[in-house]
């Protein structure tokens, strides 16, 4: 015979100790976030910033991938496993990092971009289809990280649960059933969440609910499209 325990229905909210549902993961205190995941993708990032010609970056060419790495470090330093420090400095850190690699990006879609116009790109259309390729993909992961430090403060303020308002609703957060009970999100639904911005060009199963988060989306899909555009005219142009 089937105890009440057996048939309960297994989308059933886990209950508090007072007898009342739990929280959901993403809005009560939790652990920090894993650190490694956001790092390998930075210094892919970065990576590919230095394989750009000379001609695509701004120069110093080594000035803002080295501000880059320097502050990477000092983050990892701070928090290496999993985020869970929380300071003014670090927080600042996190964002200069960002910052940073969005400049660096810019000026390069912005150098691309005029020599595409200008014609004065020269060179195998291989060439032109993989320095494009690079600043989208550079453009995908600094948009990722934007939302991952600031959707609800960033993710030590995500951890600590300070912050119930969240500024993205992803799909668990509206249906927990199709979730495991612990979920939240972390850098990797952040990074997937600007990629299909950026093919997309447009939401699509996560919706930005705050001003910054949709001007932010606006931005990226505008610059991706842009990009994508002129890049693939230009090498069909060659190609001729």
């Amino acid at each position: 015979m089937t105890g009440p325990a057996e048939s309960a229905d297994a989308s059933t909210p886990r209950l508090a100790a007072h007898g009342t549902p739990a929280a959901a993961a993403w809005r009560r205190p939790t652990r920090g976030e894993h650190r490694w995941p956001s790092v390998g993708v930075i210094c892919a990032a970065i990576t590919l910033q230095l394989l750009l010609p000379d001609m695509l970056v701004l120069h110093p060419r080594w000035l803002l991938p080295g501000v880059e790495t320097a502050l990477l470090i000092a983050l990892i330093v701070a928090n290496p496993v999993r985020l869970v420090r929380a300071h003014p400095v670090l927080r600042l850190g996190g964002l200069g990092l960002v910052a940073a690699m969005t400049v660096a990006n810019a000026g390069s879609a912005v150098l691309l971009i005029e020599r595409l116009l200008t014609g004065q790109t020269g060179g195998p259309a291989t060439s032109l289809l993989g320095s494009g390729a690079a600043i989208y993909v550079t453009n995908i992961i600094a948009f990722g990280l934007w939302y991952w430090e600031l959707d609800r403060g960033g993710p030590v303020e995500r951890a600590q649960g300070n912050r119930q308002h969240t500024d993205f609703l992803f799909p668990q957060m509206t249906q927990p059933d199709v979730a495991p009970p612990d979920w939240e999100p972390s850098f990797l639904d952040y990074l997937y969440v600007s990629y299909t911005n950026a093919t997309a060009f447009s939401p699509t199963d996560t919706m930005p609910l705050s001003r910054w988060a949709k001007l932010l989306m606006l931005g990226q899909s505008a610059i991706a499209l842009t990009t994508i555009a002129l890049v693939i005219a230009r090498a069909v142009n060659i190609l001729r």
